[in-house]
């Protein structure tokens, strides 16, 4: 039996890992201990609140003793079943606990490719002080040594962790239950550890080498913008596993948490209510690292209550800092007057709960992304499958009558009832691929006191894709004030066409005759912030009603050479009820020259 030490803060019972033989630094899997700890704890205290506190240190987990679970988790690699290291399902009131005594971290390393934690299903937990990392991760790092353009040849140093081969001479790399030829990569800056300017994604020298000596390879690979000492993440776009998966959870906590590696996204969380990010990171450790995760540090799908990241920071990894979405089904059959057949469309986005009985939706024309009248809700169930887990299609009656040509193929259902608020506040977004926050929520949404560090593509992003990513929604209530944007906009990436960027994805926005974003009054408002530029493009927007942009400082450097195809400080296509006044511009103002618009 485990010791219980009664906690003088409301009687919450406090179980010592190290009780059930978990105990830090010694290589040993601790994998079924853990799982063990947690039903231990599960059985005894099923509405109390309970801590399983860690000493401080490292705990290794390996894919031969995992948890076995199949589970579809949003915007992954749909590849089942999944290696689980943590498991927690169906628990209440129970918090992780790193550091011990002393308060340093407690870290989880993964031996190979696994899903390092899971909470499914539960109620009012926390991760606190907790690490997740790996010991081999599948993006490999290499540093390039000697490049001789004229020739085609590059010399690179490949970094201590990986393992690697040559195989027909090519570069493979490897792990205990995973191998692959890298074929893509972002470069980084060996000293300012920013993406190179104008390299976006590469190609990388995996083919036609040959191993110099240990550790060193000559590749034939022809990219003059890689000089020698820059920092190149060798990676595949394979996203099998978040760092974290949260699903169907309600109030979950992450406080002083580290991502330092997940071979996806660092967060995931799907169908969720109410989660506070507190001191969360995906940041790389002790800067050996020039990268961070393989996909997003934070990515939220259909939840909703409020979404809250504070104090954070979020660098090195392959996409963006955050990114709030609900999922469009796109309607492909109509059954009978009330009723239709919904289907998931993305490969990464299917198998997992989409919405209930009771339900506000509302429907929208993917051609021309306008939102047509709302219905409810009747009943729902799977209909490609008999059970939800893999679905792809759901049969779904609605409250009222649905319209003739429901199933023309244009048609797209969002569910209103899985929208968050979102509060972004106090964070780093730093050194990363593609761009730094996306917001695509109805509910109000609040960006403020931000850093965007040489985010590569545009800072923030309103988006809306009912076509290719199936990602909703229209936002109506954004506010933006008091950030910092340095150096945005030094690579091309989808989506970037300003700083800030309100660009929904509208395959025929010239037959369109309603606005997506905003309309009700509020729409973005974008304020009392400092942005500091090497081009032009400051906002970007796209079918669009009501856009404020007032008191902010535009500070324009050198820092690199302009080069954006949109030269004006705010380009905006089918946009109405714009202000823009009392902002400190350097060089000035002129409306003729510095607004366009396509309306």
């Amino acid at each position: 039996m485990a010791a219980v030490l009664l906690a003088s803060c409301g009687g919450e019972k406090i179980y010592l890992a190290s009780d059930f033989g978990i105990v830090p630094n010694t290589g040993k899997d601790m994998t079924k201990a853990v799982a063990a700890a947690i039903e231990t704890i599960k059985n005894e205290c099923a509405a109390a609140p309970a801590q399983l506190l860690f000493e401080a240190g490292e705990y290794d987990f390996y894919p031969d003793s995992a948890n076995v679970r199949e589970y579809y988790i949003s915007n992954h690699d749909q590849d089942n079943p999944k290696r689980v290291a943590v498991v927690l399902e169906g628990v209440k009131n129970l918090t992780l606990k790193g550091g011990g005594k002393d308060g340093a971290r407690t870290d989880f390393y993964m031996n190979g490719r696994m899903l390092p934690v899971a909470m499914v299903d539960c109620e009012n937990c926390t991760l606190d002080l907790i690490g997740i990392d790996t010991r081999a991760p599948q993006i490999t790092q290499v540093e390039i040594l000697e490049n001789d353009a004229e020739n085609g040849i590059m010399t690179y140093r490949v970094a201590p962790y990986a393992s690697y081969k040559v195989v027909d001479n090519r570069l493979v790399v490897y792990g205990c239950n995973w191998e692959f030829t890298p074929s893509w990569g972002i470069a980084f800056d060996g000293e300012t550890r920013h993406i190179v300017y104008k390299t976006s994604d590469i190609g990388v020298g995996t083919h036609s080498v040959q191993e110099v000596e240990p550790g060193v390879i000559r590749a034939h690979w022809n990219d003059a913008r890689l000089k020698p000492g820059t920092v190149v993440a060798m990676r595949s776009y394979a996203r099998p596993t978040p760092g974290i998966f949260v699903s169907q959870c309600k109030n979950t906590v992450l406080k002083n948490t580290v991502v330092y590696y997940a071979e996806g996204m660092g967060l995931l969380a799907q169908m969720s209510e109410n989660i506070t990010l507190d001191g969360f990171q995906v940041a790389t450790r002790n800067n050996e690292r020039y990268f961070t995760t393989q996909a997003d540090a934070t990515h939220f799908s259909g939840c909703k209550g409020k979404i809250v990241s504070i104090n954070g920071l979020y660098e090195g990894m392959m996409d963006d800092a955050i990114n709030v979405h609900g999922t469009y089904l796109r309607v492909v059959q109509r059954l009978d007057d009330n009723t239709l057949v919904g289907r998931y469309m993305h490969g990464q986005a299917y198998g997992f709960y989409w919405g209930g009985a009771g339900d506000s939706v509302q429907f929208v024309r993917s051609d021309v992304m306008e939102i047509t009248e709302g219905n409810r809700v009747v009943e729902i169930a799977p209909y490609d499958k008999e059970q939800l887990a893999g679905c792809k299609e759901f049969r779904i009656k609605f409250e009222k009558p649905l319209p003739a040509d429901i199933a023309n193929g244009t048609y797209g259902i969002e569910n209103l009832e899985w929208t968050p608020e979102v509060v972004f506040s106090n964070n780093v977004i730093r050194n990363n691929r593609a761009r730094g926050a996306l917001f695509s929520t109805p509910k109000s949404t609040l960006v403020e006191y931000n850093f965007f560090d040489h985010t590569s593509g545009t800072a923030i992003l309103l988006c809306g894709d009912c076509n290719g990513w199936f990602e909703t929604g229209a936002c109506r209530d954004v506010v933006i004030r008091n950030n910092r944007f340095l150096n945005a906009l030094t690579n091309m990436f989808q989506f970037t066409n300003g700083v800030i960027s309100i660009y929904p994805e509208i395959p025929n926005l010239a037959a369109q005759t309603k606005y997506f974003h905003g309309g009700n009054g509020k729409g973005v408002v974008i304020e009392h912030n400092v942005f500091e530029t090497f081009d032009a493009p400051l906002v970007y927007a796209k079918s669009l009603d009501g856009l404020v942009f007032r008191n902010n400082k535009v500070v324009q450097n050198e820092d690199f050479a302009p080069f954006h195809w949109n030269n004006r400080r705010f380009f905006f296509e089918k946009v109405v009820n714009v202000t823009i006044e009392d902002n400190d511009i350097e060089g000035g103002f002129d409306e003729s020259k510095d607004v366009k618009y396509n309306n």
